[in-house]
């Protein structure tokens, strides 16, 4: 039985030094702050953009997404994914505006990162899902639509691209948006396809990710990255470490039973 042993005690040596080589996650909370989705348009690493176009202008200082891309998003059929909002008749202002931020955010905000998902899709390698946005974010943003017009509920897929920019699909009925979104949860969470999940928490607590903000005052939302990017390292290591603990306790068990037989 000596082989045996002599096998065992090497296996548990690799175990304990492949714990000890690598404490963490594969994925280092490093590694989810201050990133860039590999996406359309997204720039390879965020940096100052001085000249950021209006509603996209709080991200000037670290930003994921050009001056042109923070131009073009601010059109009502814009070139960079030739997506009309006025597809249902002109989209009332103050709703736009939040459409707008969105797309600021999406494009521009380097605070991502503990909700980047790889994604098999032929425009982007990478997506955001379940962003935690505040709750006040989504109910004014419902609010301010509640009475302009759209066709469905999920504007992530589904469209007619026939004529080169998305319509309505056959047989989709123009309605308010109150009807396709009765509730603000149903807005935020549904439009793309769970992007964002609304947070039971509020603008300045540093959990949740705010849409609107005042670059006089900092960006909030990179504590509310580091607070994630933390949380998910630490479950990460722990399931790791458990997993390791196991296997060594299982081994030192058959060891036992070896030297007892």
């Amino acid at each position: 039985m000596a082989w045996q042993m002599t096998e065992l005690l090497l296996l548990l040596t690799l175990v304990a030094s492949t714990w000890g080589a690598h404490p963490g996650t594969s994925q280092d909370k490093t590694d989810l702050l201050n990133v860039c989705m590999d996406a359309k348009h997204h720039k390879m690493k965020p940096g100052p953009e001085d000249k950021l176009h209006d509603q996209c202008s709080p991200w000037k200082k670290n930003a994921c997404c050009s001056v042109n891309t923070s131009q073009e998003l601010h059109k009502d059929s814009s070139l960079l994914y030739k997506f009309n909002w006025n597809h249902c008749g002109k989209m009332e202002p103050k709703c736009k505006r939040h459409f707008i931020q969105d797309t600021c955010l999406y494009e521009c905000s380097p605070n991502l990162g503990p909700w980047i998902q790889p994604v098999d899709q032929s425009w982007r390698k990478e997506r955001i899902r379940d962003v935690p946005l505040c709750k006040e974010d989504c109910q004014l943003w419902w609010e301010d639509c509640r009475t302009s017009y759209t066709c469905k509920t999920n504007w992530q897929k589904g469209w007619n691209w026939t004529s080169g920019i998305n319509q309505c699909p056959v047989r989709a009925a123009c309605h308010t948006f109150e009807f396709y979104f009765p509730t603000p949860a149903d807005l935020c969470e549904g439009l793309w396809n769970q992007s964002y999940k609304v947070s039971n928490y509020s603008r300045g607590s540093g959990r949740c990710i705010q849409m609107w903000f005042d670059p006089a005052h900092g960006n909030p939302n990179e504590e509310v990255a580091r607070f994630y990017a933390e949380a998910k390292s630490g479950a990460a290591s722990y399931a790791t470490g458990s997993l390791l603990i196991s296997v060594v306790l299982m081994l030192l068990w058959f060891l036992g039973q070896v030297n007892s037989s």
